[in-house]
């Protein structure tokens, strides 16, 4: 590697959070911080990485996007026949983080997963694009597959199959509930001194707390 990728750092500046200031729910908190990365323009502010751990304690993670989030919990879609729904089939714990780098801002979420209900998922499948729908029809998610030119093949045998009807929802595809046990809010700060505040289920209640940076 050409450059010194050691000695790449930036300092951060832009803002505080302090204990005194934050909500008493987490999920209005979320709520607050999401509404102001969707206003300062933050490219992509729903999306957030997965980690999962599989049967074997393997750990994997990737970007999903959020689709919806109350204080059930936050929502995401996907195969369920994929790397990350055979994980979470075997193991329910999983962990959500955001970062917003423009707002030097994290939001780390730890919680158990559990599937949307059936009319949840048929309702946001007949919201997708219609592209998007025959998307879901068209990969075997995480499986191999010959070549590129094999699923835009498919795309177009399925897009002809369903032309001028409603696309019905596949029964391997669908959504997933994140019910959140602890938050954590990280705004970066000078000198590495980050601010850390995390939240955690305790009986019905939340106990908030600083970390240690």
């Amino acid at each position: 590697m050409k450059q010194d990728i050691a000695q790449i750092r930036q300092d951060y500046t832009r803002q505080s959070l302090d204990i005194q200031e934050v909500s008493s729910n987490p999920f209005a908190q979320f709520e607050k911080w999401m509404e102001e990365a969707i206003n300062a323009e933050v490219p992509e502010p729903t999306a957030m990485t997965l980690a999962t751990v599989d049967s074997q304690g393997v750990p994997s993670a990737r970007i999903v996007l959020l689709k919806g989030a109350d204080e059930q919990g936050l929502v995401f879609f996907t195969n369920y026949a994929s790397t990350k729904g055979k994980a979470m089939a075997s193991n329910s714990q999983v962990c959500l983080n955001f970062f917003w780098a423009e707002l030097e801002r994290q939001i780390r979420i730890i919680g158990k997963i559990e599937k949307v209900s059936e009319a949840e998922s048929q309702d946001y499948f007949q919201s997708r694009p219609r592209a998007s729908q025959i998307g879901a029809w068209v990969s075997p998610q995480s499986q191999v597959v010959p070549n590129r030119a094999w699923l835009e093949q498919k795309f177009i045998e399925l897009e002809q199959q369903f032309a001028n009807q409603t696309i019905p929802k596949p029964e391997h595809w669908g959504g997933y509930r994140v019910i959140p046990q602890y938050f954590e809010f990280w705004q970066g700060r000078p000198s590495r001194l980050h601010d850390r505040i995390v939240y955690e289920k305790s009986d019905n209640d939340w106990q908030i707390q600083r970390l240690a940076p």
